[in-house]
């Protein structure tokens, strides 16, 4: 029977830069077990992101899932709040609940300075003392992503308003961003509250950003639609709580941080290892992104070639060993271009190793967004690919 692995590495997709050439992150960096797989396997161009939907991971985990993000999503709150096993009640809206720094009116960073857990654990227990209520609650995540959980009692008021994620907005006034709509005088004044309550502490963190606000999302489980059972390996709540409401096993790799210095290798061993009794494992890298909104070349590209190096190397001489049926597709969520520092909606290159089609109009030298715009593949809704892949297509 054939087993699944399917690589994220989110945000990897890229535009060319000046300082590299005219060449992207993904074509600078050293890849050569991604590229082996290119060059052995088929791809294309999948958009993940649909029209009128904004490039956000939990959109784009969505449609990797296989699920229509159109017919399903109902914010991102909701699948962190999942994630921490947080049950939300009739008429309460999740917000994810970032820390952030803001200096002078302007954003300077949409992590605080990439908080620790234990720091933010503090501060959310703080916040809980001095301003929760039975209508609002602050729950600590994972360093700066947290949770706040909020009664809506202004007739869905709160699931209608207008927020903008932090990591859209560094460097610029804050002012023009906070939220907006009919009761966004509630979430502001929560937001100025945060602001003197962490004046004076020793923490980066100035204050908090409500955003991503949404009500649990009713799905069919991924082994009732797919007939398979299925792992998910990540350090971030987005995507473990995505997981579990489809019912996926959710496997926490230690060291995995979400960050440059996430245990890459032990996802890949990890997952190996979860294939034994799971059918599908899904592993999710976050760190090309973080690299990409914090507008850092390097990083992005030592998180590629990380990523190549460690997961999918692991993963390619863990196979040819001991001879498994493995099928491996390999993908971005969505592009986060250096020079944007934020998500957009464009297609990214996937690839599938082995494979039977020949998708390519030429050969495939490796993978990078300008070889693989050679491929005649491309796939309109990103939520059908999973299905072609289980369905023998690839």
């Amino acid at each position: 029977m054939t087993k699944y692995l399917v690589l994220i590495g989110d945000g990897m997709s890229d535009l060319p830069l000046k300082e590299l050439g005219g060449k992207t992150p993904l074509e600078a960096a050293k890849t050569p077990n991604l590229d082996w797989l290119a060059q052995n396997g088929a791809g294309g161009w999948t958009r993940n992101i649909p029209s009128g939907l904004e490039p956000g991971s939990d959109v784009a985990a969505m449609s990797i899932f296989g699920y229509d993000p159109k017919k399903y999503y109902s914010g991102r709150g909701p699948l962190e709040a999942a994630s921490l096993n947080i049950k939300l009640n009739a008429g309460e809206v999740a917000f994810r609940c970032n820390l952030v720094s803001v200096e002078n009116g302007r954003m300077k960073d949409f992590t605080a300075g990439h908080i620790s857990t234990a720091q933010a654990k503090k501060i959310f227990e703080l916040l809980n003392k001095k301003i929760g209520t039975s209508s609002v609650r602050f729950y600590p995540g994972l360093s700066y992503r947290n949770l706040l959980i909020m009664k809506d009692d202004r007739g869905g008021s709160l699931a209608k308003l207008k927020t903008v994620p932090p990591h859209d907005i560094t460097g610029r006034p804050i002012n023009d961003y906070l939220p907006k709509g009919k009761a966004a005088e509630c979430l502001i004044s929560l937001m100025n509250e945060s602001e003197v309550i962490l004046h004076g502490l020793k923490t980066k963190a100035t204050m908090i950003w409500p955003w991503g606000q949404g009500k649990s999302p009713r799905m069919s489980s991924f082994r009732k639609k797919f007939g398979k059972k299925a792992a998910v390996i990540t350090a971030v709540h987005l995507l473990k709580g995505l997981g579990k409401i489809l019912g996926m096993e959710i496997i926490n790799v230690p060291g995995a941080t979400g960050y440059l210095d996430t245990n890459y290798k032990g996802k890949a061993d990890y997952a190996l290892k979860a294939l034994t009794t799971n059918d599908v494992v899904f592993i999710h890298v976050e760190a090309p992104d973080e690299a990409g909104h914090e507008g850092n070349v390097k990083h992005k590209i030592k998180a590629i070639e990380d990523f190549d190096r460690l997961v999918v190397g692991t993963i390619l001489l863990k196979i040819k060993n001991q001879k498994l049926k493995i099928k491996i597709m390999v993908l971005p969520d969505h592009p986060t271009p250096i020079r944007l520092m934020t998500h957009t909606a464009d297609p990214v290159p996937f690839l599938i190793y082995p494979s039977r089609v020949a998708s390519q109009g030429s050969r495939i030298a490796g993978y990078n967004e300008r070889e693989m715009k050679k491929s005649k593949l491309k796939i309109a809704g990103g939520h059908t690919l999973l299905g072609s892949l289980f369905g023998g297509k690839f």
